[in-house]
This record gives structure tokens, sequence and C-alpha cells, in this order.
């Protein structure tokens, strides 16, 4: 698929609901989260005694790579609609997206409930910007 054939408007519109989804997801489960990753407030912050933005950065760039990705799934499945979109975004979450948190959490030993914390994170986000994208068609 061409980049001149890509919704602009749409992929921003997704990614950046994308990113509130990820910020108010982490924000309400912050506390948990944090016990569940091994952090601490002191631990996120760097020598400085600040939070770096790269991470945000990073956050915002991959929705915005998500959403593009997902807007090219959508045109080839075809007649892209909120449902379709939706349903689609979930069984690329099922396939890829929790396989790989859960087998990766597993190697590295990490709690199952920061799985079930970033995987909830990432099917909320993925289902939103698949309904996004499916409505702008």
């Amino acid at each position: 698929m061409p980049l001149d054939e890509v919704n602009w408007i749409a992929v921003l519109l997704s990614a950046l609901a994308g990113y509130a989804i990820g910020a108010i997801w982490y924000m309400l489960l912050a506390k948990p989260w944090m016990t569940a990753a091994g952090l601490t407030p002191e631990t996120i912050k760097g020598a400085d005694g600040k939070q770096s933005p790269l991470p945000f950065i990073i956050a915002a760039l991959a929705n915005i790579v998500i959403a593009t990705m997902l807007f090219g799934i959508l045109v080839h499945v075809g007649d892209p609609t909120p449902r379709r979109g939706m349903m689609s975004a979930i069984f690329i979450w099922i396939g890829f997206v929790a396989t790989t948190l859960t087998v990766n959490y597993a190697y590295q030993k990490k709690p199952f409930r920061l799985t079930l914390i970033d995987g909830g994170h990432w099917l909320v986000n993925l289902a939103a910007q698949g309904a996004i994208l499916g409505w702008f068609g």
C-alpha cells in the first residue's frame, strides 16, 4: 500500500487515542504496575532526579507505527468498519501481542500480574485504534 493512500488524519487520531489510553491506563494502575515490574519512583527517575522524556517519545512514535500498520491491515481486509477494525485488532493482539508478552515475561520470571496489566493495556489500545481506523473506513 503506497503511503499516499494512507488516511493520515485517521492514523494520527488513532495514535493519539492509543497514547491517551496508555496514559490513563498506567495512571490508574501505577502502583500495581510498578510493584509487578519491580520499580519504584526512585528507579524510574534518572541520576538527576527527573524522569526521562524518552519513554514518552518512544510510546508516541510506537502508537503512530501501530496505527499506520493497522490501517494497512484493515485496507487489505477490505471494507473497514469499526467492528471489523476492532475485531482485526483483537485477533492481532491474541496472535502476536498476548503471546509475545506472555513468553517474554515467563522467561524473565516477571509476575503474571505484569503480563495482565501490560497485555490489558495493549488489548484496549489496539481495539480502540482498530475501531477508530475502521470508522474512518
